[in-house]
């Protein structure tokens, strides 16, 4: 019992503590330094990487797909000549 009364007691001390300042405003992990002037080096590096990715990802899928249709027609030949 004495126990119980104890843990009531912490739980309104804690209750009643005031809550931790917080901060109105926080920073950004990233602060532009002049927008007047972008970085077009950057930005024509990020977007061509970014289409020179996508370009070889479309032409893998066709050349997966092209494999799978091959392989899938392989399949079901079913010829007494080839075998």
């Amino acid at each position: 019992m004495a126990a119980g009364l104890r843990a009531v007691r912490r739980w309104r001390l804690v209750a009643a503590a005031p809550p931790p300042p917080r901060l109105a405003f926080t920073r950004s992990a990233s602060v532009v330094k002049n927008n007047a002037q972008p970085n077009w080096m950057g930005v024509g590096l990020a977007f061509g990487t970014s289409a020179a990715l996508w370009a070889f990802l479309i032409k893998q899928h066709d050349e997966d797909l092209m494999e799978y249709e091959r392989r899938k027609q392989a399949r079901g030949h079913k010829c007494t000549e080839c075998s």
